[in-house]
């Protein structure tokens, strides 16, 4: 609020201050008082420029940045990276404050209090958020994109300076000033002496185990801890688990030739040994815990059946049966997790057990002994120790997190082709068309005729991805139904794309001919360049219209869709992006109601506005009317996935602000539908205007590619070791083939942000500007879309823009596009000004503009080395340290920006 705001801005700036100086006093200690002395004296530059922006203080700052020798650049560029990492902690703290704050004032609907608050208010009640919960399906899915440059190391000594600040907010005594900087300085000696830049590449396994530990640090603890809190407040102790973590790693095989049968067995063995490790200390603790005595307690007769059937027979515990239970229960999950692990337990078993067969075994006999607690000692025993980790149980079984298959529907034309040709049944399935395809595939579906034979001869590229379906199958028997539930297809466009996914499945015994409902994974279509969006339609129309996808999406309840914000934004815009995936999740919805199934939207997001960023909580509530009904998956990728799940407090809120978000969207939908009835036709004016100005700059303009290629850090991107697939999909340099994720974080560290913004200026021009200011009033969708704009626009920094287009060898062409990226950025501020009414971006968002603002002089520094080192390496020095620096750049500016690919 207003009245605290300074007070939480002191706060901040005072940790800020704590931690910079901790750090300027180890880079003192660990580096020497010469490197010292040049950050310090160009931190002090760059905030004197931004506190008062002039020609003087730009020249005074460009000298200091300029008259560097090699060592010093590198050391500079490490000392800002490393402070803009500490500064995320003190940021992110500041939210957790503030969270509480506003939460305590009633003033956050994207809370659990506000959210009931708010239905309430609209009249809606406990039972009907209760009932929407029962079957909501709320999924952040984790995402091994190349936009997190972090390495793990780095983001564990960040994780252990916010935990020891935590702890200071907790204990006096931890907050003694000798404890806490004793503990601070030895954890940023730690971090200052950390590589932040990987020297060898990654590989899936590597980031398998980086899930993973999101996983098993954070989500393990909160994901059960928010199902009971909503237990709690809904009233509803045997609520299901509504919210489901998903992954991509392992099964995601999209441009990645790295992704395999093993990698994906990886992608399963992994995460079940972290959860059973969790389980076997968790039974371990209870059984330490539960010392009661058959003599003195009344149990139950299950009770006493489990205990009477266990396999410990120490005299110790004769007369413990709880004891006694969970030394079976223990050796039961021993056995498990060599079974589905192939490595023994940390700790085994004194005794052989058989291993459970699934989830539901363990947690019935769980709740074996809860059932007899609470009956004998009653509510002592409802919300303890035991039952948390049966929340935990129902929330991520044996598996931990639902792994989605993906691949390209060019793959699957070519395997099925091959299948096809080899079994003597179609010579040339590519030169059919759509109808012949999906009368052949429908035929091949009815019968229960395999294709393959193991003695026949296949390309490599059939018997790899069928090598893959097979270990998906033996997945499936051994982790149950939860475990893979959703194949894929990315650019789709047609429905025999979803169908031959049906086919595969059917040569691994996964689909039968006989029951088209039983097979255990959907095949979703991806749309993502704006023609698939616009064909959305019809494609699913005509895959619907087809018995087998239809008997799979009516068992079911519904049919998922993934729409892919990211080649949309580059194929069109921000802008036309943002509108076309709002018409095209109308139109699907449509087709879902038409054939009586709930239409479940996957929205494929990255961290950048140009990916479809921004606040998850107004994103949610943007979605056309009806298009969320409770049930709604959105991919976290890259560094967001620390941003926003690095921490336990952190990643509570982010879940909840998800729920309520889907609670509010459902249950209180805003008059989306009224609305784009009112305004769709400007939308539509605007959007085609937008996707022809920003066409026009990018796929139209001579030399257009050579000045991204110079004036941003793509080719530099590609050294960064920072994923497991590469950055085009292709060979080529066309846009086109580029990925979507270097494409935007080049051009954010750039400072253009050009994927989130451009096009809009043009589009608004002659538009009715009194209809604009209504809609971002009154439209959600719309307002969003200005918000997320004005937050990327306020990252931007033209002047430093035009320092990278300094590094392109062509000045004239330099001049051409920067003067066109200038001009319509002016258009795009002074649009975004007339139509919010305010006098500079972010008005209307002072917590943010402050945030924004406090960081921003400790980035720039960072793109000005990264411009030298660039100009330095690209005239062929080749010294590894020119490469290092680049590196610690671009590491530091996206740690600087926090939502930058």
């Amino acid at each position: 609020m207003p009245t605290t705001q300074p007070a939480a801005d002191d706060r901040l700036r005072e940790e800020v201050r704590l931690l910079g100086g901790m750090l300027g006093e180890v880079i003192r200690a660990e580096a020497g008082q010469d490197l010292y002395d040049r950050i310090e004296a160009v931190r002090q530059a760059s905030v004197a420029y931004h506190r008062h922006p002039g020609a003087r203080g730009s020249a005074e700052l460009e000298r200091l940045l300029t008259d560097l020798s090699l060592d010093q650049a590198v050391g500079l560029a490490h000392g800002f990276a490393v402070f803009s990492l500490l500064a995320n902690v003190a940021e992110d703290r500041a939210g957790k404050r503030r969270a509480r704050s506003q939460t305590a004032e009633g003033a956050r609907p994207d809370t659990p209090e506000g959210a009931l608050a708010r239905l309430s208010a609209a009249g809606r009640t406990v039972e009907e958020a209760r009932t929407l919960l029962s079957g909501a399906l709320i999924s952040p899915v984790l995402t091994a994109h190349p936009s997190e440059v972090r390495r793990k190391s780095v983001l564990d000594r960040i994780a252990a300076v916010s935990d020891l600040l935590d702890a200071c907010d907790r204990d006096d005594l931890a907050c003694a000033p000798d404890v806490l900087t004793a503990g601070l300085r030895r954890q940023t000696v730690i971090l200052w002496a950390t590589r932040l830049v990987r020297t060898t590449g990654l590989v899936v396994q590597d980031e398998i185990d980086t899930v993973v530990s999101f996983l098993e640090r954070v989500f393990l603890k909160v994901a059960p801890e928010q199902l009971i809190d909503w237990r709690r407040r809904l009233g509803a102790p045997e609520l299901a688990p509504f919210i489901r973590i998903g992954a991509w790693v392992g099964g995601d095989r999209d441009g990645n030739p790295n992704v395999d049968a093993d990698a994906l067995r990886a992608a399963f063995a992994t995460p079940a040994r972290a959860v059973l490790r969790h389980y076997l200390e968790a039974v371990n603790a209870l059984g330490a815990e539960l010392s009661l005595s058959g003599s003195l307690v009344r149990i139950s007769p299950e009770l006493r059946q489990l205990a009477d059937a266990s396999g410990d027979g120490s005299p110790h515990r004769a007369d413990e049966p709880y004891r006694r239970a969970l030394s079976q229960i223990y050796a039961r999950l021993s056995a498990t997790h060599s079974h589905l692990t192939g490595q023994t337990a940390p700790r085994p078993a004194p005794f052989a057990a058989l291993a459970y067969d699934g989830p539901a075994a363990f947690r019935a006999d769980l709740a074996v002994l809860q059932d007899s607690l609470i009956a004998s000692h009653g509510q002592a025993f409802a919300d303890d120790s035991l039952a948390h980790l049966i929340a935990t149980v129902d929330v991520f079984g044996f598996h931990m997190a639902t792994l989605d298959l993906r691949q390209n529907s060019d793959v699957h034309a070519r395997i099925v082709g091959d299948l096809l040709r080899v079994a003597g049944v179609c010579p040339d399935y590519a030169a059919l068309d759509e109808e012949a395809r999906l009368d052949l595939l429908a035929r091949e579906l009815a019968t229960p005729r395999p294709l393959f034979s193991p003695y026949a001869i296949y390309t490599a590229e059939t018997l790899k991805e069928r090598a893959i379906l097979v270990a998906a199958a033996e997945a499936l028997a051994q982790f149950g139904p939860d475990a893979i539930r959703t194949h894929i297809v990315s650019k789709t466009d047609a429905a025999s794309d979803l169908l031959e996914v049906y086919l595969l499945l059917k040569e691994v015994g996964l689909y039968r001919h006989d029951d088209p409902a039983a097979c255990p994974i959907q095949a979703a279509p991806l749309f993502e360049t704006i023609d698939d969006l616009r064909a959305a339609r019809p494609t699913l129309e005509r895959l619907l219209a087809e018995p087998s996808a239809l008997a799979v999406a009516r068992v079911r309840g519904v049919q998922e869709v993934m729409i892919g914000y990211s080649d949309s934004n580059k194929d069109g815009s921000y802008l036309t992006s943002t509108w076309e995936l709002h018409e095209a999740s109308r139109a699907l919805l449509d087709v879902t109601e038409s054939v009586g199934v709930r239409l479940q939207l996957f929205h494929g997001r990255g961290g950048a506005v140009g990916r479809g960023g921004g606040s998850s909580f107004a994103g949610v509530l943007s979605q056309p009317t009806g298009t969320v009904a409770g049930r709604i998956r959105i991919t976290e990728q890259g560094e967001v996935i620390a941003n926003k799940y690095g921490e336990p407090d952190v990643a509570r809120r982010n879940l909840d602000a998800l729920t309520a978000g889907t609670l509010l969207a459902s249950l209180t939908p805003p008059p989306d539908e009224r609305l784009s009835a009112v305004h769709g036709a400007t939308a539509t004016a605007l959007s085609l205007a937008s996707m022809k100005a920003y066409r026009a700059l990018v796929y139209e303009t001579p030399g257009f590619v050579d000045y991204f290629r110079a004036a941003t850090p793509i080719a530099e991107i590609a050294e960064l070791k920072i994923g497991s697939r590469p950055t085009s999909r292709t060979a080529s340099t066309a846009i086109e083939d580029l990925r979507a994720i270097p494409w935007v974080l080049s051009w954010s560290q750039s400072r253009v942000m050009l994927p989130g913004w451009f096009g809009f200026g043009s589009a608004v021009e002659g538009q009715d500007l009194k209809e604009l200011r209504t809609m971002a009033a009154d439209w959600p969708f719309f307002r969003t879309l200005l918000q997320n704009m004005e937050m990327i626009m306020a990252k931007a920094d033209m002047t430093i823009a035009r320092r990278y287009a300094s590094l392109v060898p062509d000045q004239a062409l330099a001049a051409t596009i920067f003067g066109a990226l200038q001009a319509e950025w002016d258009r795009t501020r002074d649009a975004v000004l007339a139509i919010t009414g305010q006098t500079e971006l972010l008005g209307g968002q002072p917590e943010l503009d402050r945030l924004i603002r406090l960081r921003m002089p400790y980035v720039e520094p960072l793109n000005h080395v990264q411009i030298e080192l660039i100009r330095r390496r690209r005239a062929g020095d080749d010294d590894p340290r020119v490469r290092e620096g680049i590196l610690l750049a671009i590491n530091g500016v996206a740690a600087g920006l926090r939502n930058s690919g």
